[in-house]
């Protein structure tokens, strides 16, 4: 079992946006919401061990980027949800996101998609520092999976976290963990993840 390094680590959270997070919203997902103290925990200790935080942010534009595929599931993204220039794509005043902080904007599940991520990481603390991506936000089964799994394709470490993710269920999101730590990574508490910035994780 490969080893945590904090020093080559850098948190992404995924799509904790108020059209997923906030109630009521178009694409709500409850378990989000409920998840945001372990979320927030995980941004914060981030913030003590110096560990880059990257934002994602789902969004869509009506005249392009809604993925046919995608909308033929839901339809509701034909016309709402996601909006640029909507407050709906806005992460979520309990994250407390800074200008310290890093913001990729996303147009389909996977966060390395036609973005900018896989150079960001590159580059952050020096040309192939970064070698771990700790993965957290929404939905588990979706985006989170998504970019874990493409992460894994490009030959980074992948720490998924347990409790800081959430999915439309808990069958989806166990499912989930499941797979994730059988083939694509390690999934690991905030407990673990905790002590993993702190140098004490076994």
């Amino acid at each position: 079992m490969w080893q945590f390094d904090v020093d080559s680590s850098a948190l992404i959270v995924i799509d904790m946006q108020r059209d997923f997070v906030e109630a009521g919203r178009p694409m709500e997902v409850p378990m989000a919401r409920e998840r945001l103290p372990q979320v927030r925990e995980l941004i914060d200790c981030a913030r003590v061990a110096k560990v880059p935080i990257i934002f994602t942010q789902h969004v869509l534009y009506d005249q392009f980027n809604v993925s046919p595929l995608e909308s033929s599931n839901d339809p509701r993204l034909l016309s709402k949800g996601m909006r640029a220039g909507t407050d709906g794509i806005e992460i979520v005043a309990q994250l407390d996101p800074g200008p310290c902080d890093y913001y990729v904007q996303k147009h389909r599940y996977d966060a390395f998609y036609n973005t900018n991520l896989e150079v960001l990481l590159h580059t952050l603390r020096g040309y192939r520092m970064i070698d771990t991506v700790i993965i957290a936000g929404t939905l588990t089964e979706v985006c989170c999976d998504s970019t874990a799994r493409s992460a894994f394709m490009r030959d980074f470490k992948v720490v998924f976290a347990q409790d800081a993710t959430g999915g439309a269920s808990q069958a989806a999101h166990n499912a989930t963990l499941n797979a994730i730590d059988t083939y694509f990574g390690r999934v690991l508490t905030n407990e673990q993840i905790l002590q993993a910035f702190a140098g004490t994780l076994v």
